[in-house]
């Protein structure tokens, strides 16, 4: 892939990035509720990514952003209260990859960067959830080494769409 860059975000990108997260997402609202869609939409648009200890990635192809992830530290209350107390590792949240960048290896890489720098903070654990309508992403997980941890499940729409969760161990 020519001149693939991995680095953080900057400020004034963030509107950018969340908008292209948006374009990335949108594929999945035929395959759930609406209540389920507007629940992922308000994540994917909140400003939780901007938080300090929050890690904003991207990855850039002939200087064009082509991909974005978050990474959360530990000490943030993951998913506004859905789940009971705080996980012990730092988790991945919000992937997304343009449409014309898929398949080439941003995800992947974006995944690296983030097991890089969680294991650079001590760690040797890395998190994330994702639900069963993002079948490539957990197909890409699963390829990558992360198990299932179903203990830290939840149900944000109430609607029988789990949020599934996943480790790695780096």
């Amino acid at each position: 892939m020519r001149n693939l860059i991995i680095r953080d975000s900057k400020e004034e990108e963030l509107a950018f990035i969340r908008e292209m997260r948006l374009q990335a997402y949108e594929e999945h609202a035929p395959k759930i509720s609406e209540a389920h869609w507007n629940a992922l939409k308000q994540s994917i648009l909140s400003d939780a990514d901007s938080k300090p200890g929050i890690e904003r990635i991207v990855a850039e192809i002939d200087g064009e952003i082509v991909g974005s992830v978050a990474l959360f530290a530990t000490d943030k209350q993951v998913y506004e209260g859905l789940l009971d107390g705080e996980q012990d590792y730092p988790e991945l949240r919000m992937l997304a990859i343009s449409q014309k960048a898929r398949g080439k290896g941003v995800a992947t890489a974006l995944i690296n960067e983030c097991m890089k720098r969680t294991k650079e903070k001590g760690f040797t654990e890395m998190g994330l959830h994702t639900a069963d309508f993002m079948e490539n992403a957990i197909t890409l997980y699963t390829h990558l080494g992360f198990e299932r941890l179903p203990q830290f499940d939840f149900e944000p729409a109430n609607d029988g769409i789990i949020v599934k969760a996943f480790r790695i161990k780096i």
